[in-house]
């Protein structure tokens, strides 16, 4: 199919509808081009290039994948003519490449995450490809999709140029990609399978452009949705999770108690409160509490983090050697922090919660609070002869000092903080009426989307289906092979019945 670009008058019609209904002016963008080129309309230029190009298909263990790439605006609401790419994974079972098969987009977690990259069928996407086309998509600016990593971003000269770039990076505009796609897919309505953040997408999407969606599933992620900035009241609906997560974990390994208040100690006793970390930056007492992030809530999290306490220290070789951290034990919290290649997970992680107002820090303000200050303090802890609590999903300002591969964006960060006119993520007029099958996997001891504000949400999604468990974690789609995916979808198709 021969795609034509829109005059420059075209283009100011659809942004003047963006300005009113973005996600309606997106779906005109892409059936206008396809009408024209069919009805040989004539139009003032004529791109040469598809915005669309599809690879050839390969294959890993028992399934096929082929590579998808997009053109697509920036800014759907500018007349600006900046674009970025778009990726997508579509992959099929083996032997089912030509056959007509429904599409299912996976959302992933994040923000800032890159979709899985398959390396045989196991799991949910095992199961999700005998009956589907899974497309995996690599939400703008992470994998594929115009990453924006440290390297990348150094070449927007400033932190006010970032700052403006970063905010074209949240949910509205990742599921206006998704339309832009499904569209030259020519897939009609889809099913969305939502994990975590993406999970938040999906909800997005049922907001603004449900008649784009068959089904969606949600595993761990039903976001807040009332107006306003929500952060505050997420995190310390979190700490409250984050407390309880802790005291599971030092009553799981007790001898973890020591270890923990020694290295405080170490820390806070050397020059500049920290050591040397091997890319820069500094190993600090807060900082090693921020371990809970991956640690505290997803499946086989508290024995990684144990195996990685263990290797702390360094062994004496030599009688009367200083004591020292071992290089094991440094590289590898660097690797748990993973900021180092998605700092878009940090630059942009509180304002997945800002409709129209700031979050201005909210979780550093949270831990500021007095019920949360002396508690999460690690030094007081050490000085009380109480466990040192590791910290949960949190961003925190002092993470711009002391992790070197953010450094670069302390400023960026600190304008971002105080964006207010964020556009709005959720409808909840919309919601309340909503007519496309939801059904939610909603985990009773989430450490990341708390179970309180899920259920809050759930009451405004009319004819959602809720599967609350304890039985997994917030990672449960991964852990369960394919369980969770085929009990949600068991749900939808009305294998489970509802009483």
């Amino acid at each position: 199919m021969h795609l034509i670009s829109f005059s420059s008058n075209m283009r100011a019609v659809l942004v003047t509808i963006c300005s009113l209904n973005p996600f309606l002016s997106l779906r005109l963008t892409a059936k206008h081009r396809t009408f024209s080129s069919r009805s040989g309309m004539a139009s003032v230029s004529v791109s040469n290039s598809d915005p669309h190009t599809a690879g050839d298909w390969y294959s890993v263990p028992e399934l096929s994948l082929r590579e998808h790439r997009f053109r697509v605006p920036l800014d759907y609401a500018s007349e600006s003519r900046s674009e970025i790419t778009v990726f997508a994974r579509e992959v099929v079972g083996v032997g089912k490449e030509e056959h007509p098969l429904p599409y299912l987009l996976f959302l992933q977690g994040g923000p800032g995450f890159e979709s899985p990259r398959p390396a045989e069928a196991s799991g949910w996407l095992k199961k999700a490809c005998e009956a589907y086309r899974v497309i995996l998509l690599d939400q703008r600016g992470t994998g594929l999709s115009t990453p924006l990593t440290v390297s990348s971003l150094s070449q927007l000269k400033s932190a006010k140029n970032t700052a403006e770039y970063l905010k074209h990076f949240r949910a509205d505009n990742i599921v206006r990609d998704s339309e832009f796609i499904r569209e030259y897919l020519d897939s009609g309505p889809w099913t969305v399978l939502g994990q975590s953040y993406g999970g938040f997408c999906a909800v997005t999407y049922l907001s603004f452009a449900p008649e784009g969606l068959k089904n969606v599933i949600l595993t761990g992620g039903l976001p807040p949705v009332g107006a306003g900035c929500a952060a505050d009241s997420v995190y310390r609906a979190c700490f409250e999770q984050v407390v309880h997560q802790n005291e599971k974990y030092y009553k799981r390994f007790p001898r973890d108690v020591g270890l923990v208040k020694e290295l405080v100690e170490y820390l806070h006793g050397s020059e500049g409160g920290g050591v040397a970390l091997p890319s820069g930056g500094i190993l600090s007492a807060k900082g090693l509490q921020c371990l809970g992030l991956a640690g505290l809530g997803s499946g086989g999290g508290f024995e990684r983090l144990h195996y990685l306490l263990e290797r702390i220290w360094d062994p004496i070789l030599v009688p009367g050697a200083q004591k020292q951290i071992s290089f094991y034990f440094l590289k590898a919290f660097e690797s748990w922090m993973e900021f180092d290649s998605n700092p878009l997970y940090a630059l942009l992680h509180e304002s997945i919660y800002c409709q129209g107002a700031s979050s201005k820090w909210s979780a550093h303000k949270v831990r500021e609070e007095s019920e949360h200050s002396d508690l999460f303090d690690p030094i007081r802890a050490v000085k009380e002869n109480r466990p040192v609590y590791f910290t949960g999903e949190m961003i925190f300002p002092w993470m711009f000092d002391e992790i070197n591969a953010l450094t670069p964006f302390k400023e960026t960060a600190h304008l971002l903080s105080e964006v207010e006119d964020w556009p709005p993520l959720y409808d909840t007029h919309t919601l309340n009426n909503n007519q496309v099958p939801v059904a939610a996997a909603v985990y009773y001891e989430d450490m990341y989307v708390n179970f309180k504000i899920a259920k809050e949400t759930a009451s405004e999604i009319s004819g959602i289906r809720l599967w609350v468990t304890n039985e997994y974690m917030h990672s449960g789609l991964r852990d369960s092979g394919s369980h969770v995916f085929e009990h949600l979808m068991g749900m939808l198709h009305g294998k489970k019945p509802y009483f």
